[in-house]
């Protein structure tokens, strides 16, 4: 398990899947902000790939995200699209809703950039976020994430087009915190 201040991320389990389809992909509006095809229901026992984990799937590292202080469930954080030539990926995260607020969310994005760089030798990491995702911008910028630019109307979600926020953190400006 990798380990930041207050979250572990570690394999996915079994009795980790009904817990976020129900409190991750069930919810309409919150994944329709978080995937960028259509909100569709996920059947119990399907082997979609945002929950059921494909350890041969190459270009994709999922994780369940748990506190460290009792190893309650509390999310999903991905690094995905990893490019080994170019040494580039994205990250992405999704917290349960009674988890957000709590700063989990920072340390989550701490604990994929040490993956990133130190585990994976990485030299850039890349997030997407909706640009009115005030808790991902700050998440990203209190780990060094750069605001890059912003992509206008280029997602479809729920009956509008929305800004996307484009950030990038490089190896050499990240500031490696105590993570293991």
């Amino acid at each position: 398990m990798l380990s930041g201040s207050k979250v572990g991320l570690r394999a996915r389990h079994e009795d980790d899947i009904p817990i976020l389809r129900t409190e991750l992909y069930d919810d309409v509006v919150n994944a329709s902000r978080s995937e960028s095809r259509p909100w569709q229901p996920i059947t119990p026992g399907s082997k979609d790939p945002r929950l059921v984990v494909d350890d041969t799937q190459q270009g994709r590292v999922q994780f369940s995200v748990v506190e460290l202080d009792g190893g309650t469930l509390i999310g999903t954080a991905v690094l995905w699209g990893i490019d080994d030539h170019n040494r580039t990926a994205h990250i992405g995260l999704g917290l349960l809703p009674s988890c957000r607020g709590k700063g989990y969310g920072t340390d989550v994005v701490a604990v994929l950039c040490h993956y990133g760089f130190v585990v994976r030798g990485l030299q850039r990491l890349q997030i997407e976020t909706l640009a009115d995702n005030t808790a991902m911008l700050r998440s990203a910028e209190r780990n060094g994430f750069v605001r890059e630019g912003t992509l206008r109307s280029s997602v479809w979600v729920m009956g509008e087009f929305l800004d996307e926020a484009l950030l990038g953190l490089l190896a050499h400006e990240w500031k490696r915190k105590k993570t293991a």
